[in-house]
């Protein structure tokens, strides 16, 4: 029984985890953090009866004898988050977004004496997304991408999206440039990504996380396209992770690295 603590454990996403932690035999969830539902039982705010209250701070983690922690808060708070992992030997599943290579760079240094995850999308059908995008990739000549998500999002453009750039940027060099040469309205051609891959933020209420990727080339073009509409969609990646991350010394980057995908 893998021993799990969540971060962040009152918001939306957190308390979808939970209760996906909950609800697995091979899980225990056994501490649950949020400074701004602290002293709460879990199950007045999430639903799950799992037998404990929120705490404010780490001492929970620790006093819960934690083995593997789930983070889905913002970039700063996951800095000092995965510092404290780091430092008490504890594994790390992340899918908090917007981190710099310099971040990267310090997780890769930190995470010596445990392990660490960090997905960009936990969604199965998201992972297959960017992997098909990457192996269609050479056979075209130009691609956008869009990327759409609920209002509350305070990044842009969204992890996978740049994720999924990178992917196609390394698997093809061979990118028809931009012809525009005027944008009436400034940004009107959205950010420019790896290989020079345009890259569209939409935010929208109604919205949870989608994206399309679009690829051209003479006379077709090919359109890929994942929705997910409803936070659930994450949990049977996040519970993967949660199990595998043990196996995965230091820092690993994309769920696809714990599947088995062809080529």
């Amino acid at each position: 029984m893998i021993r799990v603590g969540v971060l962040g454990a009152g918001g939306r996403m957190g308390a979808t985890v939970c209760e996906a932690v909950h609800g697995d035999d091979d899980l225990s969830l056994v501490a649950a953090v949020d400074p701004s539902y602290s002293g709460l039982d879990l199950r007045t705010v999430t639903g799950v009866d799992a037998g404990i209250r929120i705490a404010s701070g780490p001492a929970a983690l620790e006093r819960g004898a934690v083995q593997v922690v789930v983070d889905f808060s913002h970039r700063a708070a996951a800095m000092d988050n995965l510092r404290w992992c780091a430092e008490h030997g504890v594994h790390a599943v992340v899918g908090t977004t917007g981190f710099t290579d310099d971040d990267m760079a310090a997780f890769d240094a930190m995470f010596t004496r445990s392990n660490c995850v960090i997905a960009p999308n936990f969604a199965i059908g998201a992972v297959l997304m960017m992997h098909f995008a990457e192996v269609a990739a050479p056979y075209f000549d130009s691609a956008e991408i869009i990327e759409l998500h609920h209002e509350n999002k305070l990044d842009a453009p969204s992890g996978t999206a740049v994720h999924t750039a990178q992917r196609m940027a390394e698997a093809s060099k061979d990118w028809t440039p931009d012809p525009t040469t005027s944008e009436l309205i400034e940004g009107a051609r959205g950010g420019v990504g790896p290989a020079d891959i345009h890259i569209h933020s939409v935010r929208l209420r109604g919205l949870v996380a989608h994206q399309e990727v679009l690829l051209g080339t003479a006379g077709q073009t090919l359109t890929l396209r994942h929705d997910s509409i409803d936070r659930t969609s994450f949990m049977p990646g996040v519970v993967l992770a949660v199990k595998k991350v043990a196996d995965r010394p230091g820092v690993t980057v994309g769920l696809e690295a714990l599947l088995d995908l062809p080529g």
